[in-house]
């Protein structure tokens, strides 16, 4: 009988966390930055929060451009900002992340099969935002070891589908720029994925 893989440490969150990152060019910046959080189980409870960034290298831009945070759980929302969304790669340091408006949303609903397509959709006041994720790869589950997550300290089980294309749209207009490819436990996928069933254990 095989042995049972535990992992040792606390389980500070679980849920579904699939992003977009995108350029305009390979070697340029990241002109556009998605995160969606659906958290089933933390200290701060349940809820949901997009963090999107129309202006990463701007710590305060024009409010047709802002940097925002919208969530049914604003203490859920900065923990998540603070303490995760801050070491990602594409994140980190980002001038962006520094005043982060926070506002309420309405309403998520998502949407496709998770096969071929996939898509989340975020209601906030007079805003709306289309996350798409098209040309969806085999999934595959790893297991990040805390040396090798973002924050260094966490064991970060997780499911991810890879995608040959995705898109953030606001108020019906598609932002520029496309995902550009990356690799990760060994799968060449690029900076827009589908994150499902990850859990982040410290350890």
């Amino acid at each position: 009988m095989a042995e049972t893989l535990v992992f040792p440490g606390t389980v500070e969150w679980s849920g579904e966390n699939p992003g977009i990152s995108l350029k305009e060019t390979p070697d340029g910046p990241f002109t556009t930055l998605a995160s969606f959080f659906r958290v089933v189980l933390s200290p701060h409870g349940r809820g949901h929060a997009l963090v999107l960034m129309l202006s990463p290298q701007e710590s305060a831009p024009p409010a047709d451009r802002a940097n925002l945070c919208l969530t049914d759980n604003e203490p859920l929302a900065r923990w998540l900002v603070s303490d995760y969304v801050a070491h990602f790669g594409a994140w980190r340091a980002l001038p962006g992340l520094r005043a982060l408006e926070y506002r309420s949303l309405d309403s998520v609903t998502s949407g496709g099969d998770a096969i071929s397509r996939y898509s989340e959709t975020v209601r906030a006041g007079d805003l709306t935002l289309v996350l798409e994720w098209s040309g969806l790869g085999k999934p595959f589950c790893f297991a990040l070891p805390p040396e090798q997550s973002a924050t260094g300290r966490h064991h970060m089980p997780s499911l991810f589908v890879g995608c040959e294309a995705a898109s953030v749209t606001v108020n019906g207009q598609k932002r520029p720029g496309a995902p550009i490819p990356r690799e990760i436990a060994g799968h060449r996928i690029s900076t827009a994925m589908l994150a499902f069933s990850e859990t982040w254990i410290r350890a």
